[in-house]
């Protein structure tokens, strides 16, 4: 069991959040248990960090911080939008930064050799340099739509998440202003809130 504390919350059990999460999928439960079959067997998904240097760049970061995306997610479903499908809602929140994962055998993070960066830096992990570059979002849509038939509104709430940054890969050109769906809307707030208040503890 990965055993992790966020900013002010207590130690939890990643792995029963996580499977608690999958459970909520009562629909397209053959394509999700495909697509997890592949994520957990042939790529990096269970022991990826969530970025090189920031958030939760630590081994196993990226699953810590989609589960806790997916359940901020679900809460303000329950408050802001109870009519959304919950498994719409874990769908796309759990795997909205899936492309970190990169490839099977190629993943788009390795530990930093550089070990004065990650001394002095926090510099953690590097860029697979082996890796085609690509908007990790974009290659999550294409990771998941492999695997599980997606709507509209899911597609956009996965290639859209990271609309607040575009120079790092959000939206550019601002293609999805005032025309962005609420599920969007969901998983882009709680992403942010659970990387800034939750994971970095800003109050």
């Amino acid at each position: 069991m990965i055993m992790i504390e966020i900013g002010k919350y207590p130690a939890c059990e990643i792995h029963e959040r996580y499977e608690r999460l999958k459970q909520k999928i009562t629909v397209r439960v053959c394509e999700f248990k495909r697509f997890i079959s592949f994520l957990e067997g042939e790529t990096s998904w269970l022991t990826s960090p969530a970025s090189t240097r920031f958030h939760m760049n630590v081994e196993a970061g990226l699953l810590m911080h989609s589960v806790g995306v997916a359940e901020m997610a679900l809460r303000l479903r329950y408050l802001l939008a109870p009519d959304l499908s919950e498994e719409s809602v874990v769908i796309t929140a759990l795997f909205h930064d899936v492309g970190k994962v990169g490839h099977p055998g190629k993943p788009c993070y390795l530990p930093n050799d550089n070990l004065w960066a990650v001394r002095n830096r926090g510099i953690n992990y590097k860029v697979n340099p082996d890796i085609l570059g690509m908007i990790s979002a974009v290659r999550g849509l294409c990771l998941v739509s492999k695997f599980i038939e997606l709507s509209e509104e899911e597609a956009q709430a996965i290639v859209a998440h990271d609309g607040l940054y575009p120079m790092y890969g959000g939206v550019a050109n601002l293609e999805y202003h005032q025309s962005e769906c609420r599920l969007l809307m969901l998983v882009q707030f709680a992403d942010k809130w659970t990387a800034a208040v939750e994971e970095d503890g800003r109050l």
